[in-house]
């Protein structure tokens, strides 16, 4: 508890006024804190089969009731991991992946205030484990009370992102639900694809952005090398020619295999357009009623990326979804009335646009005839080349996003860069001749030895470093101790690691808590403690 209560009094820096006011009140009176954590955090469990649910506000004016909330106009969740075995060793027991730092800020901050620039502050977080949940919800409640109107879904590990929106789908009341993975950083307005979504009446609609450009952009290392990253890494997109509608979608190991379109949607849309240099930024919207129903019988589907969403487009043209519980009208309906039917609605649709979809066209068949099809619309918004769209889901992908928010998009990192373009903590003290380069950030309370360099790099709080410690392309958390004479390059050092005296890293990844052996070179390592 205390190293949770030490880590919100520490973000609160570049936090409100008011934030900074509770958690001092909250420090300066234990036993009031720990009743109000109690009341706030209280858990309330909901068994269902096969998944169990833990839901519990811990934010905002009123305490939650076993009623689901009122319709709202968009619900918002937030799916936000757990401790992904992917980022070991960089999570930890104290540390889940939402709570991982990005220039000094845990990674889901950014969600949350892209989130509350939007007006959109009714939050669903989803949390993968209930001690990662507890953590996520200490943190949340510390940093936005008063902002946000926050639950916490505490679901079981390792179901997907389709297993941890099956497990609150009874939660879900709005007309429309927006899905937003908790490990994005980005400037791409939510509200952007909301009305997208609403202006074409889709099913689904996807936010795709420009695949990233990774490496460090200056020389030296190389950045951290990352073990499980794999070539071809991105999707397949088969887009219409108003690059408004998804047509196809390859992800996984269907980028392996043969490109295969189904003939009836090339003949519906005339031609398609493939890039691969789109990636899916798992922000979604959806309609509530389809999205439920297809959770509900394909109990099998756990990813929306890899099994919900490539339903959704194979199905588009041959539909038997039901909208708002109504079944589309019958193929052997009368062929009169459905041929006046038709008429009726080829003559509104080109009354009301100089160019109607296809998916319109197809309901009517060739020719405005008889034949009664039933389609659903799913619709991408492609969001400006000049917008940062990135997810911290990998190791390699956590350098990349810390190199960049301190650098290229430092607008996104919520502070004020210096005149030398860096950011150095008032209370951080400098040794003689010591240098922090621009695109470099140094925590409150850090100290720096004599004759120390460091170039392109993140430095956390609370950190101890000798002299002579140069530090290039790295990201140090927070409460690390760094002796004299050390070189660390394209690494990651998580918080409570000491490092004796002349170590060497080059492209690693140390885990809290662990001790490097004065002397030690090691060289694309992963070192961590043994779980007992």
């Amino acid at each position: 508890m205390d190293l949770l209560s030490s880590e919100i009094e520490s973000d609160c820096y570049w936090r409100s006024d008011n934030a900074h006011k509770h958690v001092t009140k909250r420090k300066q009176n234990p036993r009031k804190r720990k009743k109000r954590e109690k009341k706030s955090r209280r858990i309330i469990h909901f068994n269902s089969k096969p998944l169990s649910l833990s839901l519990a506000r811990i934010s905002g004016p009123t305490e939650l009731c076993d009623s689901p909330p009122p319709p709202m106009d968009f619900q918002v969740v937030v799916l936000a991991g757990g401790f992904s075995k992917k980022l070991v060793p960089l999570v930890s027991k104290e540390v889940p992946k939402a709570l991982l730092p990005v220039a000094n800020r845990p990674v889901l901050s950014y969600v949350l205030e892209l989130l509350e620039q939007s007006n959109l502050k009714d939050l669903i977080v989803v949390v993968e484990g209930e001690d990662a949940a507890f953590l996520v919800g200490g943190w949340i409640s510390g940093a936005y009370v008063d902002r946000l109107h926050v639950e916490v879904a505490a679901v079981p590990e390792d179901i997907g992102t389709a297993g941890a929106l099956r497990a609150i789908a009874h939660h879900l009341t709005a007309k429309d639900i927006l899905v937003v993975s908790g490990d994005l950083v980005s400037d791409v307005p939510p509200g952007a694809v909301a009305a997208a979504h609403r202006r074409h009446n889709a099913v689904v609609t996807a936010m795709l952005c420009s695949a990233p450009v990774s490496g460090p952009a200056d020389s030296g290392s190389s950045g951290v090398k990352d073990k499980t990253k794999k070539a071809g890494r991105y999707n397949l997109i088969g887009l219409d020619r108003s690059k408004q509608f998804l047509l196809y979608i390859a992800t996984g190991a269907e980028l392996e295999n043969d490109l295969r379109i189904q003939k009836s949607i090339l003949r519906a849309v005339g031609e398609m357009e493939i890039r691969a240099d789109l990636i899916d930024a798992h922000l979604y919207a959806f309609k509530r009623t389809v999205l439920q129903e297809i959770l509900d019988q394909k109990d099998t589907f756990q990813s929306l990326k890899e099994d919900l969403l490539p339903y959704l487009v194979r199905s588009q043209l041959k539909s038997e979804i039901l909208f708002n519980g109504a079944p589309q009208p019958e193929e052997n309906a009368n062929e009169k009335v459905a041929s006046q039917n038709n008429q009726v609605l080829l003559s509104q649709i080109l009354s009301n646009s100089s160019r109607p979809n296809f998916h319109e066209l197809h309901e009517l068949g060739s020719y405005g005839s008889a034949s009664s099809r039933r389609t659903h619309k799913c619709c991408v918004y492609i969001a400006s080349k000049s917008k940062y769209c990135a997810r911290l889901n990998s190791i390699q992908a956590f350098s990349d996003i810390n190199r960049d928010v301190i650098g290229e998009v430092n607008h996104l990192s919520g502070y004020s860069f210096s005149a030398h373009n860096n950011i150095i903590h008032p209370s951080a003290e400098l040794g003689s001749k010591t240098t922090v380069g621009p695109h470099c950030m140094l925590g409150e309370g850090s100290q720096m030895g004599d004759k120390c360099s460091v170039k392109r790099s993140v430095i956390g709080r609370h950190c101890r470093i000798g002299s002579n410690v140069k530090i290039v392309n790295s990201i140090v958390m927070n409460h690390v101790t760094i002796g004299d004479g050390c070189s660390i390059q394209g690494s990651v050092v998580c918080s409570n690691v000491q490092l004796q005296e002349r170590v060497v890293l080059k492209d690693c990844q140390v885990g809290a808590g662990f001790v490097v052996i004065a002397g030690g070179e090691y060289k694309g390592e992963s070192l961590a403690k043994k779980e007992k």
